[in-house]
């Protein structure tokens, strides 16, 4: 037979003896159920693939969360910026049909002033030039449209 462990007392009747040998089968059958559950491999990947979905359920649950919260985010910028360069477009316009009003006035105002400075004869004939280029505007845009289709076609023959 063997002999007992140092640290335990040996049993003193029968009964003891009794709940020793009952105590050690139980922590042997624990004992036993431990390393069956460790040499379980198909048991332990199942859990770790358990546990893996289970993570990849919540990080693809963060993951969609935080895409709807970017997607907010972007719009709401976007309408900013939508309406930082409608504002800098109307701004600019406004700039523009100042600045051309402004060159219109002194176009026409030069124009007064050169016409003035020009003798009569001079001035009836400019009159009556722009008069004839406004009677006949569709004709001067072809002439012109040929003008320009002839000097492509040269320019293009020489390169």
């Amino acid at each position: 037979m063997t002999q007992p462990p140092h640290d335990e007392p040996t049993a003193q009747n029968p009964q003891e003896l009794r709940e020793q040998v009952e105590q050690t089968r139980h922590e042997l059958g624990r004992t036993v159920e431990t390393l069956a559950a460790k040499t379980d491999v198909k048991s332990r990947a199942q859990e770790k693939a358990a546990e893996a979905r289970t993570k990849a359920a919540e990080v693809k649950e963060q993951a969609a969360h935080k895409a709807v919260e970017v997607k907010e985010q972007a719009a709401h910028k976007a309408a900013e910026v939508k309406e930082q360069a409608a504002h800098k477009a109307a701004e600019a316009g406004r700039k523009a049909a100042a600045t051309a009003g402004d060159v219109r006035q002194r176009t026409a105002q030069a124009a007064a002033g050169a016409q003035e400075k020009l003798p009569e004869p001079v001035r009836v004939r400019a009159a009556q030039g722009a008069r004839l280029a406004r009677d006949n505007r569709v004709v001067l845009l072809a002439a012109a449209g040929a003008a320009a289709a002839v000097w492509c076609v040269r320019r293009h023959r020489k390169g």
